[in-house]
């Protein structure tokens, strides 16, 4: 469509528009690595006006836009199809405020989500939210995903950390909400409406997020576990003796824990790898001799009644990054194992999640006899992550997506944690969400986005 090319390349200067051989394969390719075909455009916003323009020009033309961050995304929500416009956060990264006596910071979209936690670090404070894409996920696409992490069992999901947002509205409209309080009963919160829903009802240009005093300790533990019913009774002992200073709780089977510490570069195993469960607990608070001496009495207490069978406590810094880099290998894994494989990310109560992991286990066993689950996750909060691997020599991902969706319907869960629906969750939606829910997903959809402009077709069809 040369005419509307042209309308963007009026409406922008020629650093904002990329057009042809100017679009960079990275615009089009993500986290999986596999490329489509180019967009029509891509275009580089750095303020909210400059989005407001674009979709303005965007809803008059009936042209569809995808939303980019970082790419990190895991559901090929962000991948354009075809006829579609990027739109890319890049160039909207400022941090513009860190307001320690409130305890909030305004960032724009764009701002990865390493460089906003380094930020208010800098003046004493931490930014809670925290997963293993920190280095280049963004705070746009933390917020359209809802994003969970590693600590949501004390501080809670992304949408507990917003506390005002800026959107624009498919026509171009802006709604101008980044308040600074937590308290503000005045009518429908419209800021949830953009938290989660992946860019499917407005752009997220500007937020208001929540900001906490960095804890003066932190300490990191490894446990071995000889079975899931000590998992359980271990989480029970931690959110009893560590009360709110229980940061995390990460639960690896012995696959992923044995695979990671033997195949990934750089990754050290402190506790042999021959144990059923390993469990990763962090602790933080600002009482530095009573966080550590908390977790060292309850650890010799989980050992003295035979919950744990081995642990190790981080003595430095660098000790308990160690730990934590084993639990945030899950992609590096999955390079070393091969591309043969399909990853999932459910919720589920906990007490159900061992006899969910079988159940998977033993339904990949009747696809191919040499398939396998690799188990992790925030148990703390009821989220697994299971990585589905089988020989390459045939593609088996929908049968296994079938299987483990089916699965995680028969189990009450959720099939989408924390990474979203996108387009690779989209036909299997119905079994988390009731029909009822889904259309009025989409009344929401129609009302906000008439002409269906925004994100076409991720998480349901209009």
């Amino acid at each position: 469509m040369p005419s509307f090319l042209d309308d963007l390349s009026a409406a922008f200067d020629a650093t904002t528009v990329l057009t042809g051989a100017g679009i960079e394969p990275r615009y089009h390719t993500d986290m999986a690595g596999v490329p489509v075909a180019p967009p029509l455009a891509v275009v580089r916003p750095r303020a909210t006006e400059d989005v407001s323009k674009l979709l303005k020009l965007c809803h008059a033309a009936r042209v569809p836009v995808t939303t980019q961050g970082g790419m990190t995304g895991l559901v090929r929500a962000t991948l354009p199809q075809a006829g579609e416009i990027v739109l890319s956060t890049e160039r909207m990264n400022a941090i513009e405020e860190v307001d320690t006596g409130g305890g909030v910071v305004i960032a724009q979209t764009g701002v990865p989500l390493q460089r906003l936690q380094e930020r208010v670090g800098q003046d004493g404070f931490m930014f809670p939210l925290d997963l293993g894409a920190r280095g280049s996920c963004t705070i746009g696409g933390n917020i359209s995903t809802n994003a969970g992490g590693n600590r949501v069992i004390r501080y809670g999901m992304t949408r507990d950390l917003v506390l005002g947002l800026e959107a624009v509205l498919a026509d171009g409209t802006v709604l101008r909400g980044v308040r600074k309080y937590i308290k503000n009963n005045t009518g429908i919160d419209l800021k949830q409406l953009f938290v989660g829903t992946e860019g499917t009802l407005g752009v997220i240009t500007r937020a208001a997020l929540r900001i906490f005093p960095a804890p003066a300790e932190q300490q990191v533990a490894l446990c071995a576990l000889a079975s899931f019913d000590e998992v359980r009774a271990l989480l029970d002992l931690a959110r009893t003796r560590l009360g709110g200073d229980l940061t995390a709780f990460e639960v690896m089977w012995n696959e992923y824990y044995r695979l990671t510490t033997e195949l990934v570069k750089g990754v050290a195993a402190p506790l042999p790898a021959n144990h059923p469960f390993y469990v990763l607990i962090e602790s933080s608070g600002s009482d530095a001799g009573r966080i550590r001496d908390d977790m060292e009495k309850m650890l010799a207490g989980a050992l003295e009644d035979g919950i744990i069978l081995d642990a190790t406590i981080a003595s430095s810094g660098a000790a308990a990054a160690a730990i934590w880099k084993i639990r945030d290998s899950s992609v590096e894994l999955g390079r070393a194992l091969g591309p043969a494989g399909v990853g999932f990310d459910v919720s589920l109560a906990i007490d159900r999640m061992e006899a969910f992991a079988k159940a998977v286990n033993d339904g990949l066993k009747k696809l191919d006899k040499d398939a396998y689950a690799i188990v992790f996750g925030h148990a703390g909060d009821g989220n697994l992550h299971v990585n589905a691997k089988y020989p390459p020599t045939v593609d088996r991902t929908e049968e296994v997506s079938k299987l483990v969706y089916g699965i995680t319907g028969d189990f009450s869960g959720s099939i989408s944690a924390e990474h979203g629906i996108g387009l690779l969750k989209r036909p299997y939606l119905e079994l988390s969400r009731t029909a009822e829910e889904i259309e009025t997903m989409r009344t929401l959809k129609r009302a906000l986005d008439p002409h269906g402009i925004l994100n076409p077709g991720r998480i349901f069809t209009v």
